[in-house]
């Protein structure tokens, strides 16, 4: 069966300039989601999602943008932004688990209450042709939330719906319940996509021999951690290639000097690239000392030479 792997959107890492360089350096993902337009109450779109979803920052990838909310005139206002730009679906996003987010009836919080979704849906897609996915938890409390969610959703044309193996309420912590998506599997006739814990060839490959009709994989942290591996899973093997560190110090230096130039003063570079290397050094032998020696080096200068010298070492 041929593996289709998506890149599930992380806010305040997976943006254009992070897409582009992922996507030239390592390839492997069909399709990116955007990471998601949130309104608060004010219909206006902020200019870093407009820089995000615009088509020329975008010309060589396959990209949904995704939206979070619970009302249903702000999930139109950006149908019709989007439209505007020429997307034809809207990803939405019923699975972030933070608690900012969810204590707001929105993300993983909105799973309790399938009235709400069903109203939203309704207005959707009796006001627009907009094709509509879902990314999604279990629920926020309990695993079995998401089944009382899917009565609603058979209602309405939706392209497929993403789930992320967790509930909210566990944010990244403790392991993806993979008894609760097969529960799911036998609770719903329509499309749906696995995400949750892909984070090595692997693991990835238990995964498929658990749930082998599945054919949509979504890829979130585990794409950051190790950049190589939606190739990896693609080409069926656990082998990097030999100028790996080449092609990683390439990537970092291509994404460092686009969000320098993008980013005002040596703070925000600073904390934006402390945030990657959380992620890159789990690929490294010794990650605890690899993220420790980022996180001492103070500025550029200290930053560039710890870099230097962590890849010289491997």
């Amino acid at each position: 069966m041929s593996v289709t792997l998506l890149s599930s959107p992380l806010q305040g890492f997976t943006d254009f300039r992070f897409r582009n360089a992922f996507h030239h350096y390592f390839g492997g993902i069909d399709t990116f989601y955007a990471p998601y337009i949130r309104l608060n109450g004010k219909l206006v779109i902020k200019s870093s999602y407009k820089r995000d979803l615009q088509p020329e920052n975008n010309t060589s990838l396959h990209l949904i943008p995704q939206v979070m909310t619970n009302d249903a005139d702000e999930f139109l206002f950006v149908v019709k932004y989007i439209q505007e730009l020429g997307y034809k679906e809207l990803n939405w996003n019923l699975g972030c688990p933070y608690p900012m987010v969810t204590k707001q009836g929105m993300g993983s919080g909105l799973i309790c209450n399938p009235a709400k979704i069903d109203h939203i849906l309704d207005r959707a897609h009796s006001e627009t042709d907009v094709v509509v996915s879902m990314k999604m938890r279990m629920g926020y409390e309990h695993s079995e939330e998401i089944l009382d969610v899917f009565p609603i959703l058979a209602k309405y044309p939706i392209k497929n719906i993403a789930i992320h193996a967790r509930t909210g309420k566990q944010l990244y912590k403790g392991g993806v319940d993979l008894d609760a998506f097969e529960r799911c599997m036998a609770h719903t006739e329509q499309k749906l996509y696995y995400n949750g814990d892909i984070t090595s060839v692997e693991k990835f490959r238990e995964m498929q021999a658990r749930f082998p009709s599945i054919d949509h994989w979504m890829i979130g942290r585990g794409l950051i951690a190790d950049p190589f591996l939606p190739s990896m899973i693609k080409n069926d093997t656990t082998t990097y290639p030999e100028d790996r560190w080449k092609i990683f110090a390439e990537f970092h230096e291509t994404i460092y000097r686009e969000y320098d130039a993008a980013l005002s003063g040596p703070t925000p570079i600073r904390m934006k690239m402390l945030g990657f290397w959380e992620y890159f050094s789990q690929s490294f032998s010794n990650p605890h000392k690899t993220y420790k020696k980022i996180k001492k080096a103070g500025n550029a200068k200290n930053y560039e030479a710890a870099v230097n010298e962590i890849l010289k070492n491997e």
